[in-house]
């Protein structure tokens, strides 16, 4: 009996993978979501590894370090996924192409094709910078969706602007996932963001009443 209610309040995990090219931003998003404000960082070097905890969801966060050299070993941090998201520097006009096929790379793994995929088009706060709509058009997501399901969400790391829409998507579209109400391949993104967030079972008892309420 024991078990049973100890597994009814363990908090559910998800392992969340943080990627992009170097100087997008990731790990400024990653402390931010984490600490609430902004931390100097340097060029990651290997991962950086954190949980962030959104609606009573654990997010074991995995930030990668988005310079070229390392890219090869990105594979070994992929078992186990189950949101991958990718950051992209929105003013970085010249590496737009390069993000682009680092995405669709990414994406084609073997152990990332079910994950629930999330482009954060980040640094919206400077001038100039490509707005979600146009980031999704350069990186042609409308291709990803036909076998993930994706959303474009833009974001200003440093206020925070943007980040815990992002992140009540994921966890939202993740759970629902994992639950077997979304196939992959669909685009329901539009259908995610409007469904009901009462979902989420605030407490184990609220769990155990709409089980018995089907009894």
């Amino acid at each position: 009996m024991g078990g049973i209610f100890g597994k009814l309040f363990r908090k559910r995990e998800f392992r969340v993978l943080l990627n992009g090219l170097d100087a997008a931003g990731k790990t400024t998003i990653l402390y931010r979501l984490k600490l609430g404000k902004v931390v100097t960082t340097i060029p990651t070097i290997g991962f950086n590894v954190e949980t962030v905890e959104h609606k009573n969801i654990q997010l074991v966060t995995w930030d990668i370090g988005g310079r070229g050299n390392i890219r090869p070993l990105y594979r070994h941090y992929y078992s186990g996924t189950s949101a991958f998201v990718f950051v992209v520097d929105s003013n970085d006009k010249e590496r737009i192409e390069s993000a682009r096929e680092e995405l669709h790379r990414t994406v084609k793994e073997e152990s990332l094709k079910d994950v629930v995929l999330v482009v954060v088009a980040n640094k919206q706060d400077i001038s100039g910078a490509l707005t979600p709509l146009e980031i999704s058009e350069k990186m042609d997501i409308n291709t990803i969706r036909k076998s993930h399901l994706c959303e474009v969400f833009g974001t200003t790391a440093t206020t925070g602007e943007g980040l815990y829409e992002m992140l009540d998507w994921l966890v939202d579209a993740t759970t629902r996932k994992q639950a077997g109400e979304i196939l992959r391949g669909k685009d329901e993104s539009a259908t995610v963001k409007k469904e009901s967030k009462s979902f989420y079972f605030t407490s184990p008892f609220s769990y155990i009443k709409q089980v018995f309420s089907k009894v």
